[in-house]
Order: structure tokens, then sequence, then C-alpha cells
């Protein structure tokens, strides 16, 4: 196992729009993602979808983005799962979660409460060539949704 001397970051400047709300924090010093937190109470009804705000914006840097996750703990035990997820580093609006309610009872969001997680990810601008037909020889080729079995 190889492991890094020094921890790798980049610096992410954030205003706080609401000053009772804690910072986006690591929960654990080796967590990938920050933990973000309401910025509202806010009650979803089962099959019920509705944006939630974090009181918080970001200055991701360029050639970075942040990706929103689900908090495992919301997912497993309330079915509670985040949607649409890519704070692009030229955004600069408040952070807003995707939230569902998959589950078969009413969930209550308290403000303050950590519903999602922000990972501060490297990316790449990808260079797009269009060409008359891909080259389709490969392994999986077209195969895709199960293709390659479950087992």
């Amino acid at each position: 196992m190889v492991e890094l001397e020094t921890k790798q970051q980049v610096k992410v400047l954030i205003e706080r729009l609401d000053k009772d709300l804690e910072l986006p924090t690591y929960a654990k010093e080796d967590d990938a993602a920050m933990d973000l937190r309401s910025s509202e109470d806010v009650k979803f009804l089962p099959g019920e979808k509705k944006i939630v705000k974090t009181g918080v914006k970001m200055a991701i840097p360029r050639g970075y983005a942040g990706l929103i996750w689900d908090r495992s703990g919301m997912a497993a035990k309330h079915s509670m799962h985040t949607m649409a997820g890519v704070i692009d580093s030229g955004y600069r609006g408040e952070i807003g979660i995707v939230l569902v309610n998959l589950g078969k009872e009413d969930f209550y969001i308290e403000k303050g409460m950590r519903i999602a997680q922000i990972l501060i990810q490297p990316v790449l601008n990808t260079f797009v060539e269009e060409v008359d037909k891909l080259e389709e020889n490969t392994e999986r080729g077209a195969g895709g949704f199960g293709s390659s079995g479950f087992k």
C-alpha cells in the first residue's frame, strides 16, 4: 500500500449566507467529502422532490468541480437521496441540493441537518472530435445494462 506523506489540498472559498450554520466540514479526518447542511426546515412527503438550500456559496477553483453525493445514513435509513449534483467552478450562486423522498413515510429536514456531501474533484475538459463511425471491436462492444452478468 502506498500512502502520500502529505495530503493534497485545494483551497475553496466559501461565503456563509446564514451565520447560524456551520461551514461545510469533513466529519472525520480521512473523509473524501464535506458535509453540507440545510439552511431551512423542509417537509418531504413520500415521492416528493425539492431543492433544499445550504446557506453557502463556493468558489471552486478552475479545473475542479464539486460533486454532490448522498449521505449514506439518510439513504439507507430514510430513503432520502440526492439527485442532480455537479457544481461547476464558475458557479457562484447558493448551493441547493435536489433531494427526493423514495420512502413510504414523511421525512423532515431541520435547519442545520447534514443533508448531502460535496466531493471536490479535479476535472478534465474534453476535446470532442466527430467521426463517421466508431470502432466497435472492443471486449464490451455495444453491450450495456447488465450485459456482463450479475455474478
